[in-house]
């Protein structure tokens, strides 16, 4: 998955088709549950002292403010191809970098948005400080960004190859 910068999200089709039943079942089974729990607990009686009335609705509000960001995301979607195998860093790449030089100290990720965060792998958005530096470089080549703290800190491109899921 990528972004770009006037809000459409580039989706492979499993991605688009994972986020179209997330939000399906979010929208439909999740929001019937979710009803069920608030409506018993509001049997239970005075709603100022039931923790289980308002551990639902959190839950509810969570669950809602899930279904917009999906039906924006969804809504603002692009299906496409993975990007291709050409040695330069994109959104939708899996990078490898080695930290100031130092080709021991590395780290590999997905340079993708958070809705393509897995267990499986390291995910860094495009707009964070180190995938925004990486973002465009091809193999070899060094990248700056700064670091929270306001210093910079540098890595070397070792590899980037498309992520297959």
């Amino acid at each position: 998955m990528t972004q770009t910068s006037d809000n459409v999200t580039w989706l492979t089709q499993e991605a688009y088709d994972q986020l179209k039943a997330e939000l399906e079942y979010l929208s439909g089974p999740a929001r019937a549950e979710i009803a069920k729990k608030i409506e018993a607990a509001r049997e239970e009686g005075d709603l100022r002292e039931n923790g289980g009335y308002h551990a639902a609705k959190e839950e509810q509000g969570k669950q809602e403010l899930r279904v917009r960001q999906l039906t924006q995301l969804l809504e603002n979607a692009k299906v496409g191809e993975p990007p291709a195998d050409d040695g330069v860093v994109e959104p939708g790449m899996v990078v490898t970098v080695a930290f100031d030089g130092d080709e021991d100290d590395t780290l590999t990720f997905l340079l993708a948005s958070r809705e393509y965060a897995s267990a499986d792998i390291e995910t860094y958005s495009p707009q964070s400080p180190l995938g925004s530096g990486v973002n465009g470089k091809k193999i070899g080549e060094d990248a700056q960004y700064e670091l929270p703290n306001g210093k910079m800190a540098s890595v070397r491109i070792l590899d980037t190859k498309p992520y297959r899921g």
